[in-house]
């Protein structure tokens, strides 16, 4: 058991990277698709494929166990179409060796097949949908092998779907007001909290009893105190050069910044973060432990002998390897916060080598100062309750990316005095284990030490801070982790108190910029998102200052365009858009739409990000990042407005 939770941890990653860099590489049938018009709304879609050689084509309209050998999809889930497709190729039937003897119909030459679909509404000028086959040979099987495509239709209606707008030039805007740079926004707090994370791991159990054998390790075998100092520094420097590599495949694979913000908000990567988390919660209590093959860490440890270079490297990638078991929960946690950041694979890089760095820089420190060691705290207990403590957190963080996905869905699971109500819980829960009431197995008596005190005081104040969030008072309006809680509207009371709000934007570009230009006001974007945590903190912290609610109620239209909104365009809508890069991007969903509008006009991926443009679309100020400063955000809409006098005389 143990040894398939550590494989299924160690595929997170290869998860992880398989989400963003997942494509078909086992096209052994090459296909093409045309549409040819039969009636008004009704089209035949005509696949050919020339077979493949020493490959058998399962034949549609079969079900193999409970596996469809075909079907059809489309992007718009409007569209309907036959039940069966007609099949014109040569198709023979065999008993099959997978399905015990099973008579099936297979195709091994030229292939032709056949299906009429209807589109209600209006017929898109070009098609975009996925059909799936069924292939294989002797005893492989290859069920739902996917084909994209995408093909015009005679009569269809070319996408009104605007994305890149020329006269938008975001570089040159009409007043320099704004941020300067989008770029490095993010990294110095990622390495920081991943310092802290590194400095953290090292009070569990499986590291800080070694520190001291470490530290005396080098300093004995050195012979001397400089050799025994260079042998320490450059362990600590291998430690953080391992944790730094960890990165390395998100740059072999030039993941770009957008890709990781979809993953950040897309609903079953978050259920996947919290089931992981639930299991890294269970792991810190106690109940089995986390690890990477023994016989892995045997071998590395095993090349721990070389000469003292390499040899000194491969103790820093023992320590990486059996460390896991405790730093598995803080860099799971790293990894989802760094992909959460939209700042692409540097963002997680900086994580990393902060983690690296805090893990590795007090080997250092107490090789250079080896009288330091006396006052290190003895190993007990204590590091295993820290880890327990830590397993409790673990369980808010899990409750946070299950709220995510039912904030993009709106499933209405997590209501927002739902989800304060399990920190609540947890954070009562948390005391009552420092306290000494609720205990795990492997737990001794506790000893009520001082800092005992202060940590239960510390979770005390913070779950009765929490108390009032559920109440349907004033005083659920929680300014401290204002964000992190779903929004005050997003209630289990009928009329929330708190959820009104100054103003309520638009929610569609085009619809904003007409009524832009008949008011004759500037036009202010929201760059949004259900998931944006940094967004509801605006919106609940920065919109209702007095002067800022007056200027975007008074001044300017507001448009709020969710970046990770999953509803579906409609097919006359959908496209396959070419960016400025040369990529080519399917443009299905609302939150398509939007994401690639900020990125391709605005050169920013990351929300919320603010745009003020004039109502001949020409950019009035550079864009406006998360401004928790009242004062400073009505600073730049002012110069917004300023920049729109100043063409409006023009």
């Amino acid at each position: 058991m143990k040894k398939g939770l550590a494989l299924s941890f160690c595929m997170i990653f290869i998860v992880l990277c398989g989400t963003a860099f997942a494509q078909d590489t086992t096209a052994v049938f090459k296909w093409k698709v045309t549409g040819k018009k039969l009636a008004d709304h009704q089209y035949e879609l005509q696949f050919t494929t020339s077979g493949a050689k020493g490959w058998q084509l399962y034949a549609p309209n079969q079900i193999l166990g409970d596996v469809a050998t075909t079907a059809l999809q489309f992007s718009d889930s409007s569209i309907q179409s036959e039940k069966n497709f007609k099949d014109s190729g040569s198709v023979k039937t065999v008993n099959s060796k997978i399905f015990e003897g099973t008579a099936v119909k297979i195709s091994e030459g030229p292939t032709t097949w056949k299906k009429v679909i209807t589109i209600p509404g209006q017929v898109p000028a070009t098609l975009q949908g996925e059909m799936q086959y069924t292939y294989g040979r002797s005893d492989e099987f290859y069920p739902s092998t996917a084909f994209d495509f995408s093909i015009p239709l005679e009569g269809g209606v070319a996408a009104n779907t605007r994305i890149a707008i020329s006269t938008i030039d975001i570089q040159n805007p009409v007043n320099g007001c704004g941020d300067t740079t989008t770029t490095n926004k993010g990294f110095s707090k990622l390495f920081f909290l991943g310092f802290g994370a590194g400095l953290l791991s090292l009070l569990f159990p499986c590291i800080f009893p070694l520190i001291p054998m470490t530290v005396s390790f080098f300093t004995k075998r050195s012979g001397n105190r400089k050799k025994g100092i260079t042998n320490a520094l450059w362990y600590g420097f291998s430690i953080f050069l391992i944790y730094t590599l960890l990165s390395l495949p998100f740059h072999l694979f030039n993941i770009q910044p957008e890709v990781l913000n979809n993953i950040s908000t897309n609903v079953w990567l978050n259920v996947f973060f919290f089931i992981v988390f639930v299991v890294f919660a269970i792991s810190f209590f106690g109940y089995f432990e986390i690890t990477l093959p023994s016989g892995f860490a045997n071998k590395v440890d095993s090349r721990s002998g070389l000469s003292d270079f390499w040899g000194i490297f491969f103790m820093a990638l023992t320590l990486a390897i059996v460390s896991f078991s405790c730093t598995s929960g803080i860099l799971g946690a790293l990894l989802v916060g760094a992909l959460s950041s939209q700042g692409g694979a540097w963002q997680l890089t900086a994580g990393m080598a902060g983690f690296g760095l805090g893990l590795g820089l007090p080997f250092v420190l107490f090789a250079l100062f080896p009288n330091w060691l006396q006052s290190m705290p003895k190993s007990g207990s204590w590091m295993n309750e820290l880890k327990v403590v830590f397993g409790f957190i673990e369980l808010a963080m899990a409750i946070k990316f299950l709220s995510q996905a039912d904030l993009v869905k709106q499933w209405g699971i997590l209501r927002r005095e739902v989800f304060i109500g399990l920190w609540i819980i947890i954070g009562f829960t948390i005391v009552l284990y420092l306290l000494g009431i609720i205990r795990f197995a492997h737990d001794s008596k506790p000893r009520f030490t001082k800092m005992r005190w202060v940590f239960i005081t510390l979770f005390s104040v913070i779950t009765l801070y929490l108390l009032p969030g559920v109440t349907n008072t004033k005083a659920a309006d929680l300014t401290l982790i204002s964000g992190f809680p779903p929004p005050m509207s997003y209630s289990i009371y009928k009329h929330p108190v708190n959820s009104e709000r100054i103003i309520e934007p638009l929610r569609d570009y085009e619809q904003a910029l007409q009524l832009a230009k008949a008011q004759h006001k500037p036009l202010l974007i929201d760059f949004t998102g259900w998931a944006c945590v940094n967004c509801r903190r605006m919106e609940e912290k920065v919109w209702p200052d007095a002067k800022v609610a007056a200027m975007m109620k008074n001044d300017f239209i507001v448009v709020s365009l969710y970046v990770d909104e999953r509803k579906q365009l409609p097919a006359a809508q959908q496209l396959q858009y070419t960016t400025k890069a040369g990529a080519q991007k399917p443009i299905v969903t609302v939150g398509d739409k939007w994401a690639t509008f900020q990125s391709e006009n605005f050169n920013a991926v990351s929300q919320p990000q603010y745009a003020i443009i004039s109502p001949d679309e020409k950019a009035l100020t550079k864009t406006k990042a998360y401004t928790p400063s009242p004062v400073q955000f009505a600073d730049w809409l002012q110069c917004g407005l300023k920049a729109y006098k100043q063409t409006a005389k023009l």
